[in-house]
């Protein structure tokens, strides 16, 4: 086999690994729901379940990556006990990446477009939320405009991932997640000078004991685990290939905790950034793309300079979006270039024609199949393809990596724990052997058959 690529910094795996982490949801569900279910006291239990949940599965999927040197193609294999087959599970989560970018290319590709069309100043000037939603819909019926945007997110992304983990998938990340930063801490600022800044901090962050109440701490505590299960993208080895190209220097659980506190700082500042900006003009805030390209297109327009600033934003989201899609096109590869003993450079070209192809009905189930609806009511194929991986993959792939890193006839405990502690940072104590084993995977199956009542209860 041939020598396997490292990261040239720790900075870089930890920009990367969380670039995977931080996506979409941060921006456009994380905030609304702080809101809806109380403030300050609904990130409380938010980060409760990141430290106890998302720091251990983050572990898991990077112990599997470091300890085998090998992505989900090979991992089982090298690690499993003889006799075993949890290799048999890597076909369905590799499938998740599929699922993942079919749909993911699409609203990375809708994130240039709104770039491109802020700093044009396409937005207009006091743009009512009504016509900013025709223009969304404008684009949705437009195949042409959407194929063309997807197709330059994937070339982009991809054209970074055949240039090598250092040259290219490092060298290209980490700037662009400094970047990130620095955008979102600017908008923060900016959002701070708006006349209505103070109503929009007390509804996002003031602690609100009579929302969270009657919500029911029940839909509240679920609503929180969701959040933090879901935005690390942990279950189909997105952050296991990046493992695979770490060193040895620090703990798993450490090098988890901070990609976790990246994570979460993304989301929380993003919330800065909307709800003054919304209370400031009048406009009630939402979920979902609606907030992104209807009610925040509205608010920009009414802003000074509001062509930079609503330029800004989604150049902002661009990254935050293609920061993911490289992350899992890099897992695809690596999983190809393993699994047939290819090139890097074929590998990118398969992949491309296929992601392209498959990401077509997505992009025609807002036109041409507007009609199919795949899960009933207004459903599209990417709601479909949405419950087939955050409802589905994701938890399954988690709950796969938790079984096998703790089951006897898995990997075992032990040698997890090995591996995780090895380096300097906070160790992983011996005693949690019952948390690990039994907890988490309970978690798990509960979240998941909560997804379902919430999908067809």
């Amino acid at each position: 086999m041939a020598t396997r690529e490292h990261f040239s910094s720790r900075l870089g795996f930890i920009l990367i690994s969380a670039g995977c982490a931080i996506g979409l949801g941060n921006v456009w569900r994380f905030p609304f729901i702080t809101g809806q279910y109380g403030g300050a006291l609904f990130v409380l239990i938010y980060l409760f379940f990141m430290i106890a949940f998302g720091v251990p599965l983050l572990s898991m999927e990077l112990a599997i990556g470091r300890a085998s040197r090998r992505t989900l193609a090979r991992s089982f294999e090298e690690l499993q006990p003889q006799g075993t087959h949890w290799h048999w599970h890597k076909f369905w989560m590799i499938a998740g990446n599929y699922v993942l970018v079919s749909f993911y290319s699409l609203i990375t590709g809708w994130m240039l477009f709104y770039c491109i069309k802020g700093y044009m100043g396409e937005f207009g000037v006091n743009t009512p939320a009504d016509v900013a939603g025709a223009d969304f819909n404008a684009m949705l019926n437009s195949p042409s405009s959407m194929f063309t945007s997807m197709l330059a997110v994937t070339a982009i992304s991809f054209g970074i991932c055949a240039c090598g983990l250092r040259k290219g998938v490092e060298r290209i990340t980490k700037p662009m997640m400094l970047l990130l930063f620095v955008l979102l801490i600017f908008l923060a600022a900016r959002s701070f000078t708006l006349s209505g800044w103070r109503e929009g901090l007390s509804y996002y962050l003031a602690p609100n004991l009579e929302k969270l109440t009657s919500a029911g701490l029940m839909e509240v505590v679920t609503a929180a685990m969701g959040q933090a299960f879901f935005s690390l993208s942990i279950g189909i080895g997105a952050i296991q290939v990046f493992g695979t190209y770490m060193n040895s220097s620090h703990t798993l659980a450490n090098e988890g905790f901070t990609i976790t506190a990246l994570n979460t700082m993304v989301a929380l500042l993003s919330g800065l950034i909307i709800f003054p900006a919304c209370f400031s003009y009048g406009v009630e805030p939402g979920a979902g793309p609606g907030l992104i390209f209807v009610t925040l297109v509205s608010v920009f327009s009414n802003m000074s300079n509001g062509a930079f600033w609503g330029g800004t934003f989604f150049l902002f989201m661009l990254f935050a979006a293609i920061s993911t899609l490289i992350a899992v096109f890099e897992n695809i590869v690596a999983i190809t270039m393993e699994l047939f003993t290819t090139s890097r450079r074929r590998s990118v070209m398969i992949n491309f024609v296929i992601i392209m192809v498959i990401g077509l009905p997505c992009l025609f189930g807002f036109n041409y199949l507007s009609d199919v609806h795949p899960l009933g009511g207004n459903s599209t194929f990417l709601d479909l393809e949405d419950f087939i991986i955050s409802n589905n993959i994701l938890p399954l792939g988690a709950l796969c990596y938790a079984c096998f890193v703790t089951f006897r006839h898995g990997w075992g405990f032990e040698n997890y724990l090995k591996e995780a502690n090895t380096g300097e940072g906070y160790k992983i104590p011996k005693w949690s052997k019952f948390y690990y084993r039994v907890i988490i995977p309970v978690a798990i199956v509960l979240l998941l058959i909560n997804c379902y009542i919430t999908v067809f209860g």
